[in-house]
């Protein structure tokens, strides 16, 4: 999604949540996008077993063979699905991709803390 939105990064943000958010109930881990095909679907916070850190949190998801190349497209968008909302009380902080973006996100006075990280925007 964030690859797809590359081009709004001064608008965007990416809120970071403490992991104590998993133990929610009716949390979901999926080692995919979930609205992809062949995704596993599994309670938090055991479900995180299923989802390979290597490939997730790899820069880079291109592959020379097809199968491999979808399947890292895929893990890149492993997700923690929370019913309902997730609590203000869970949300520590946000990323942003440039100081444009972070202003933008300070001038709406939610006053958390907000860190610049291009990378996670693709920038």
């Amino acid at each position: 999604m964030m690859f797809m939105r590359k081009g709004q990064h001064r608008t965007l943000c990416v809120l970071r949540i403490q992991p104590e958010v998993l133990d929610l109930p009716g949390v979901v881990v999926t080692d995919g996008n979930a609205s992809s095909v062949h995704v596993s679907f599994r309670a938090a916070p055991d479900g995180l077993k299923v989802v390979d850190k290597e490939i997730t949190f790899a820069d880079d998801w291109r592959a020379p063979d097809k199968i491999q190349y979808w399947r890292k497209k895929t893990a890149k968008c492993a997700e923690v699905l929370v019913p309902d909302r997730v609590p203000p009380i869970f949300i520590v902080g946000a990323y942003v991709s440039c100081d444009e973006a972070k202003q933008n996100l300070n001038n709406l006075g939610l006053g958390i803390p907000t860190e610049i990280n291009a990378k996670m925007f693709f920038r």
